[in-house]
Parts: structure tokens; C-alpha cells; sequence
């Protein structure tokens, strides 16, 4: 039921594929809002029903005028991930489509066949899942533990895989798109060797795709259980961050009384000191890889097209060597500082 009584009719537009004019259908809009929701839509997003379906048609208009060859979904509810996400402003939305794209073409080794039975031994190593209950903003709180994962039984670009599926499940929902996400991360047990992983590149790659690449509103970061080495780990994340994102960080060490501050115990599990019992992984790894159908469409084999040309440095995979060779000497030093 729509909480605006809006949806479309089928509305055909103009695409190009390899020059060749076609006209498309794109499948029938109907919003799935609660009249709460549209209203905070309205207030937070600019998003006004009235308007709504002449603005997924302007971003539709612009991807086949300027990025003919992009290779996009140009379905409604699809196009409306990215609107949301830029408060509905028609330059920025379509940067961040254009950035979307070119994350999943220009980084082979997350991105090919990335589909949830692949990550299966991710999924059940409970690195990543997804808490049962909803924070009190209507949030999903993402829960990644970085101490379930074995370096030498698969690299860290799998979990960084895993990650992403689960956003891209997660941002399937309306509600999801206008109230955002919440993530706890548990740095319980993670060495310096394990850290170390986490180097300069992969560090700027994916800060890139989740601040520029990716339709997800990120409004919380809960740090629990950080040892001293997340110091200088964080101190070659945070350049890359713009300050929107930096001040939205909460390092909350042991002290639970402090995580409950911004996540109330009622949602969260045992582990957390909460009251909804034991850490449950296994019904979001069923959700997930149940999903299989979703994510059939995969990009990451074509070519990168000069429709791929995205704006900010952090996203375009090329990352000066010596700058990275320097960043990883300053990674090194600052981890071996904290001990």
C-alpha cells in the first residue's frame, strides 16, 4: 500500500545501446512509504511525491543524453536509491550512479561474479550480519566483526564482498533508502598482523565506493572493543573521510554504558550487553543467500567505458605507487607506535 497513493503508469523512455535508439518499458512505481515516512522523506530528503516520478524521469533523460553506454538499470525504483541519496539533486545523483558503475568495473576482484553464494564462507564465519531488530530511527544496524575472519583462508577482499552484498540487500528497501543504516563494529581480538591488512589502498577504495560509490545514507559508526592499534588504523582512514562521515564515528572501547547511548540495549544481543539474546548470524545469512536472483545481473565484466570517468580521485582505482609505498611505511609506523 502506498503511503502517498503514488505510482506510475509504465513509462517508456529513449535509451542507447551501441548507438542503436531503443525504446524501453520500465516496470510500474508504487511506493511502499508509510505516511510517516514520505513526510520525513519530504522534510530530510526533499523528496516531493507530487514531483517524484518528473524526477526519476529528468535522471533517467540525463543518463541517456550524457552516459549512453553506462549499461544501467533505468527502472524507477532503482533510480530513486540515488535520488534519495542526493536529496534529489539531479547533478549529484547522477555522479554517484556514473560512480557506481565505475567502483564495480574498475575493481575486478570484488566485484566479479559477486553474487551471495560466493561468499558463502564469509557469511557463516559471522564476519558480517545484520541485527534482527531495528534501531529506534527505524535503522538497520549492520554488525561486522572483524575477529571472525581467518586471513589465510581467504583474502580480505572477500569480506569486503560480503559487505557490499549486504548493503545492496539492505538498500532494496524504501525504508532503508530514506532512514539509512547504522554499523557496529566489534575490534575485539584483531592483532596488529590481521590490521595490517587493511592497508592504504584498500583503505581508500573502499571509503571511496561507501561515501561517493554506493546509495546508502551511513548515519552512525559504533566502534566497540577497539585495542590500541585502532589508532593508527584510524588515523589513515580519516583524511579520506569528508567530515560529515568523521563526526558520525563513535569509539566506545568496553565501555557498554556508552555504546547504549546511541544503540539501546532492547536491540541488541547478549554479546553487547543487550536484551534480545544471543547474536543471531544465521537468519541473515538465510535472507541473503536466498536472494540469489537479485544480484544475477553482474557489470563488473565490462569494459571500463568513457562513461566511467568518475570525479573524485578516491574512486578512480589509479593511486600514485610511491604515495601508496609512503602510506604504508606511515600504516606500519603508527600500528607498531600503539604497542
Amino acid at each position: 500500500m502506498s503511503g502517498d497513493g503514488d505510482s506510475s503508469t509504465r513509462s517508456p523512455s529513449t535509451g542507447s545501446l551501441s548507438g542503436i535508439e531503443v525504446l524501453t518499458e520500465h516496470p510500474k512505481y508504487v511506493c511502499t512509504l508509510s505516511p510517516e515516512l514520505v513526510a520525513k522523506a519530504r522534510e530530510e530528503l526533499q523528496e516531493k511525491p507530487e514531483w517524484r516520478l518528473r524526477d526519476v524521469q529528468a535522471l533517467r533523460d540525463m543518463v541517456c543524453k550524457d552516459y549512453p553506454n553506462l549499461g544501467t538499470c533505468l527502472d524507477d525504483a532503482f533510480l530513486l536509491r540515488f535520488l534519495r541519496a542526493r536529496k534529489f539533486d539531479y547533478d549529484r545523483a547522477l555522479q554517484l550512479l556514473v560512480n557506481y558503475h565505475c567502483c564495480r568495473r574498475s575493481w575486478p576482484e570484488v566485484f566479479t561474479n559477486l553474487k551471495p553464494s560466493a561468499i558463502r564462507p564469509v557469511l557463516e564465519s559471522g564476519f558480517v550480519t545484520v541485527l534482527s531488530h531495528l534501531d529506534a530511527e527505524g535503522r538497520p544496524v549492520v554488525c561486522i566483526r572483524p575477529d571472525r575472519w581467518t586471513p589465510s583462508n581467504y583474502p580480505i577482499t572477500e569480506n569486503i564482498r560480503a559487505i557490499y552484498l549486504t548493503l545492496e540487500k539492505l538498500i532494496q528497501s524504501e525504508e532503508t533508502q530514506v532512514n539509512g543504516i547504522v554499523i557496529l563494529a566489534d575490534y575485539k581480538g584483531v592483532s596488529l598482523s590481521k590490521a595490517s591488512h587493511f592497508g592504504p589502498f584498500i583503505a581508500k577504495k573502499v571509503i571511496g565506493i561507501l561515501q561517493d560509490g554506493f546509495p546508502i545514507r551511513i548515519k552512525a559508526v559504533n566502534i566497540i572493543n577497539e585495542p590500541r592499534i585502532f589508532k593508527g588504523i584510524f588515523a589513515i582512514i580519516k583524511p579520506f573521510l569528508k567530515e560529515k562521515i568523521a563526526n558520525r564515528f563513535f569509539l566506545h572501547g568496553s565501555d557498554l554504558s556508552s555504546l547504549h547511548r546511541n544503540l539501546p540495549p532492547e536491540i541488541l544481543p547478549e554479546e553487547y550487553g543487550g536484551a534480545s539474546g544471543k547474536l543471531d548470524t544465521s537468519t541473515w545469512n538465510e535472507l541473503l543467500l536466498a536472494s540469489e536472483d537479485d544480484f544475477l545481473y553482474d557489470v563488473s565484466h565490462l569494459a571500463v567505458s568513457s562513461d566511467c570517468s568518475p570525479h573524485d580521485p578516491l574512486m578512480s582505482g589509479e593511486i600514485d605507487e610511491k604515495q601508496c609505498d609512503d602510506s604504508l611505511r606511515s600504516l606500519k609506523t603508527q600500528l607498531y607506535s600503539c604497542y
